[in-house]
């Protein structure tokens, strides 16, 4: 994992980066807040260590509030030497996704740290993108794609392809996929499903292996690794 850490004291600095290498993450260290605000806005992180007091003008709140306002939404753990619980609650209120107080135990910012990834994970893997196989479902964006290339989808089949994907390994039928993509609740009496799938299929499945969809005659489709 990739960690950046805003701490102007060398020694905290040192002591965290050389315990979280050991564990095997990759940590960029700032000392300031201006160039902290750079690294965190101009590259992608796992996590950011955030210090609550800073050197230069720009403190350690205001920084995360730039960084917010900017939309990264990446977990901050804020470390800081005020312990008072309206010092805390300012924190948390202001962005933070943890606060760890000064002086503290190594093995406990990691476990803190290790605690913020998995939350993260989960909610990525929740609610912002779905996978089967290599085709992945950016659910903020909208958008698809298989084995790294993008997949061009008009809202109507995107929203096709998110349901069949939330019911991989699944059969689902016409009628299902009626009433929960295009909202009708009775027999339009078309062919718009079937072609549909067809449009989707040549999308996803012509120029790459193996084919995910696949039709269950007589009942409708399904989605998956096939044997």
């Amino acid at each position: 994992m990739r960690f950046l850490m805003i701490e102007d004291d060398t020694e905290t600095a040192r002591y965290i980066r050389n315990g979280l290498e050991d564990a095997g993450h990759v940590v960029i260290w700032c000392n300031n807040g201006r160039d902290g605000l750079q690294f965190a806005l101009g590259e992608t992180w796992d996590l950011l260590i955030l210090d609550r007091m800073l050197p230069d003008e720009t403190d350690g709140l205001t920084l995360l509030k730039g960084i917010r306002e900017a939309g990264k939404s990446n977990p901050v753990l804020i470390l800081s030497a005020l312990t008072s619980i309206d010092e805390r609650v300012s924190g948390l209120r202001g962005g933070g996704d943890d606060y760890l107080t000064k002086p503290f135990a190594f093995s406990e910012l990691l476990a803190r740290c290790e605690a913020l990834l998995r939350r993260s994970s989960a909610i990525r893997e929740e609610t912002q993108e779905l996978w089967i196989a290599d085709l992945r479902l950016d659910l903020r964006s909208r958008k698809a794609d298989r084995a790294g290339k993008a997949i061009n989808l008009q809202p109507r089949e995107f929203r096709l392809l998110e349901y069949l994907v939330r019911h991989q390994g699944q059969v689902v039928t016409r009628t299902m996929l009626l009433e929960s993509v295009w909202d009708y609740h009775f027999d339009p009496q078309t062919n718009v499903v079937d072609v549909q799938i067809s449009r989707l299929r040549n999308k996803i499945d012509k120029d790459f292996s193996p084919a995910l969809l696949r039709t269950e005659r007589g009942i409708g489709y399904s989605i998956g690794i096939h044997d």
